[in-house]
């Protein structure tokens, strides 16, 4: 991707890693591929959806009008973010839901512990694709459709994966877009150990931060750690005032309760 696309979809990236948490988050991955999938076939959907002439207000409307019944409330919102954002083509707006719901398949893998157990299968698939003339014949073949290629992958790793790898594996052999096998496994790895890189930052505040704040402590981290840090925000109002911050074993505490303790012991000292 270039230009407003690639600008989109890192804001994107750090938007779906923020709804983590949020209920239903479960059913993003598969959603957003089945979406993914919708739109390679449906062109004028895609265009309609993509269009940066048309409104934000009248994308996000017709998102809602097809798309509303068919997703969880989370899967829909990350839905019409990806709508809003500016896209130098079409395509990108595809490609940005098929890695939004690769991102989040990982995101749910590290959170249950199989995050290494799909990377391992991924990479083994595709070894064992480009070791296949055959399989690679077969998944790249035009004769066949999307579903039957999907079908294949499933046939392949049906209970001899974890669920997450099952899903990815299926989508990617469905949609290469004229890549390799071997190729395409290679790119959601790198998605793997992306996701792996990633610095988990926990923050406490009296209140609630703003998105601007949040995106700018989250950057300001980074820097100082010299890897992506995502925010897990706890809103105590114990605290008073100021934000506490605790990113492995480093610890930053400007909450106005610490400072007033400091003080209190200063003068009883």
């Amino acid at each position: 991707m270039i230009g407003a696309s690639r600008d989109s979809l890192a804001a994107l990236r750090e938007s779906l890693d923020s709804r983590r948490l949020e209920a239903g988050f479960d059913r993003v991955p598969a959603d957003l591929l089945a979406v993914s999938d919708l739109l390679s076939r449906e062109t004028l959907l895609r265009a309609a959806l993509a269009d940066s002439g048309q409104s934000e207000q009248a994308r996000t409307a017709l998102a809602n009008e097809v798309l509303a019944s068919r997703l969880a409330p989370t899967s829909l919102a990350v839905v019409v973010d990806v709508v809003r954002a500016r896209w130098s083509e079409p395509g990108d707006l595809v490609s940005a839901l098929e890695e939004l719901g690769a991102q989040a398949a990982f995101t749910l893998a590290e959170a249950d512990g199989s995050l290494d157990r799909v990377e391992e299968e991924l990479f083994r698939f595709g070894r064992a694709a480009a070791a296949n003339p055959q399989l690679q014949m077969a998944l790249t073949d035009p004769g066949l459709s999307s579903a039957a290629k999907a079908g294949i992958a499933r046939d392949l790793v049906a209970g001899r994966v974890a669920p997450m790898t099952a899903l990815l594996l299926e989508d990617l052999a469905g949609h290469l877009r004229g890549r390799r096998v071997d190729t395409a496994v290679a790119q959601l790895c790198d998605l793997a150990a992306a996701q792996r890189q990633r610095v988990v930052a926990e923050v406490t505040v009296a209140v609630p931060l703003a998105a601007d704040q949040a995106r700018r402590l989250a950057a300001a981290l980074s820097v100082l750690k010299g890897r992506q840090v995502r925010l897990n925000v706890t809103v105590d109002p114990a605290v008073l005032g100021g934000v506490s911050v605790h990113v492995a074993d480093d610890v930053i505490d400007g909450t106005v309760a610490t400072r007033l303790e400091q003080a209190r012991r200063a003068l009883t000292d």
